[in-house]
């Protein structure tokens, strides 16, 4: 039987292979560390497709669907390249999401207390990047895209997965942005750094989000960067209804992607079927 055993040497060619694919740096990063839960599990030993399925039924224990099936499309990528046709495992099945539970949904109401908390509490920077991805939708990788140059022409040049896409920015955002800049004394390079002038990075940004939660009153589960962009994702469609826009603003090359975003809220579900008057 032939041997697969995943090695530090073979992790990095895959590594390198993935780079030399143009996978966004995001996407690598993403890649390589779900390949090493894997690896993790393994504990040294051969890989099988028993072990494959073994890991898979673990992962569901702890990971919702969603998270499940992005591991696993992160391990048989891994697959595809070895050429271990044989090891690639099949995802988990999920029924087609009608609306967004409450719970999980980030409300316009909400979205301003956030802002409105963070300004209040001096902290300008993380109530700004709020404010950037929900009033453009650009995705939290893109937000170095979101240069000085791109304030003073109020449109930002973004790459992603190997696309370009203009994103425009509001006026109100420009002006908002072009003050905090001349405060910085910031010349060049992306608006949002850290004190020693890098980008900042997701878990910067994350960690700033849930503290101005807690000033805002705001559950934190609802809070993160990419609900940002599913609240832009939904505020325009219903003032649109365009979904093919909608997909070119948020830069997705498949529409089917488009309509996770555009879901309806619990709240609006379960107004439309009271409307139905089914009832005596």
């Amino acid at each position: 039987m032939e041997l697969h055993m995943i090695t530090p040497d073979l992790q990095i060619q895959y590594r390198d292979y993935l780079e030399r694919d143009e996978k966004s740096s995001h996407t690598v990063e993403k890649y390589q560390r779900d390949l090493k839960k894997f690896v993790l599990y393994l504990g040294g030993q051969n890989v099988t497709k028993d072990l494959v399925i073994g890991f898979k039924e673990n992962l569901v224990k702890t990971y919702a669907v969603n998270s499940v099936n992005s591991i696993l499309a992160s391990l048989n990528s891994f697959f595809q390249f070895t050429g271990w046709q044989e090891l690639k495992v099949k995802q988990l099945k999920k029924q087609h999401q009608v609306y967004c539970p409450e719970e999980k949904e980030l409300t316009k109401k909400e979205y301003f207390e956030l802002i409105k908390s963070a300004k209040e509490e001096g902290k300008e920077k993380i109530g700004l990047i709020i404010q950037t991805i929900g009033s453009t939708g650009i995705r939290i990788s893109e937000l170095s895209s979101i240069t000085v140059q791109a304030v003073k022409n109020g449109l930002a040049q973004v790459d992603c997965k190997g696309k370009n896409r203009q994103v425009l920015l509001p006026r109100k955002l420009v002006i908002k942005l072009s003050h905090y800049i001349r405060k910085e004394r910031l010349r060049t390079g992306p608006v949002f750094v850290t004190k020693s002038g890098n980008p900042l990075n997701r878990s910067n940004i994350w960690r700033e989000m849930k503290r101005v939660c807690h000033l805002a009153g705001v559950n934190a589960k609802k809070v993160f960067p990419h609900n940002l962009r599913h609240l832009f994702a939904t505020s325009f469609y219903k003032m649109e209804k365009d979904i093919a826009k909608l997909a070119d603003l948020l830069g997705h090359s498949n529409i089917n992607t488009t309509r996770i975003y555009i879901i309806s809220s619990g709240i609006e579900h379960r107004k439309q079927i009271e409307r139905m008057n089914l009832l005596l």
